[in-house]
C-alpha cells in the first residue's frame, strides 16, 4: 500500500508517526518496518504532520479525543494507582509490534501525564541481564529500568523522548560500566556506553 500523500487514509496509522520520530535513531530499522506495512516515506512524513497540525491546531481537541480520533476506542481501560493520585490507563495494540502496546496515562480531569509503549499484558518479557541485551526496539523504558535498578532519569531532548543512567556489565562476565539508553515513544532507540574522564596526568 504505498500510498500517495493526497490518497492518504483517514483516520492516518498512527503506527507512522511513531516512526517517524524513530527514524532520528534508527533509520534502516525504520525503513524496513515501511517496507513490511507497505507505506512509503512520503506518506510517513505526511502522517507525521498531520499530527503536529491537529495538536497545533486553534481547534484541537483534548489529547486524549485525538487518540480515540486516530486510533478508534482502546482496547482496554484500566484505572491504575501511581502514588497518592489515580489515573486511567487507555491502551491500544501496534501494528508492527504485536507484543507492545500504546499507551496513554490520563490524570483526573482529562490531561495526559504519559503517552508511550509497554509491554501487553501476557506477552513474554525480554531477557535483560546485560548492555548486550540492549538492542534496539527490544524493550521499554520500565523494562530498562527494572532490569538494570537503580536507574536514573535523565531529560529528553525531546517530549516524545527518554533517557536512563544506569550501569550494567557489558558481557555475561564483564564488569558493571556506566550506560545511558535513549527511547522514544518508549522504545529503546540505542544504548552508549559513557566512560568516566581519565583522570589528568
Amino acid at each position: 500500500m504505498d500510498s500517495a500523500p493526497d490518497s492518504f487514509p483517514t483516520p492516518f496509522p498512527f503506527v507512522l508517526v511513531l516512526l517517524r520520530r524513530m527514524a532520528d535513531f534508527q533509520p534502516e530499522l525504520v525503513e524496513d518496518a515501511l517496507r513490511e506495512l507497505g507505506y512509503a516515506r512520503a506518506v510517513m512524513r505526511e502522517a507525521n504532520r498531520r499530527w503536529q497540525a491537529m495538536q497545533r491546531s486553534p481547534r484541537r481537541r483534548g489529547a486524549t479525543a485525538r487518540y480515540r480520533s486516530v486510533l478508534g476506542p482502546p482496547q482496554t481501560t484500566a484505572t491504575r494507582r501511581i502514588g497518592d493520585l489515580t489515573c486511567e490507563a487507555l491502551s491500544w495494540p501496534v501494528p508492527l509490534w504485536p507484543d507492545l502496546r500504546f499507551e496513554v496515562l490520563t490524570a483526573p480531569g482529562g490531561a495526559v501525564w504519559n503517552e508511550w509503549l509497554v509491554r501487553a499484558p501476557g506477552a513474554p518479557d525480554p531477557t535483560l541481564r546485560t548492555a548486550a541485551d540492549l538492542t534496539p526496539w527490544s524493550c521499554t523504558v520500565d523494562e530498562v529500568a527494572r532490569a538494570f535498578a537503580p536507574a536514573r532519569p535523565m531529560e529528553g531532548s525531546a517530549p516524545t523522548r527518554w533517557r536512563l543512567a544506569f550501569d550494567a556489565p557489558e558481557n555475561q562476565n564483564g564488569e558493571l560500566r556506566p550506560y545511558v539508553a535513549e527511547f522514544t515513544w518508549g522504545l529503546l532507540q540505542r544504548v552508549e556506553n559513557v566512560r568516566p574522564a581519565s583522570p589528568s596526568a
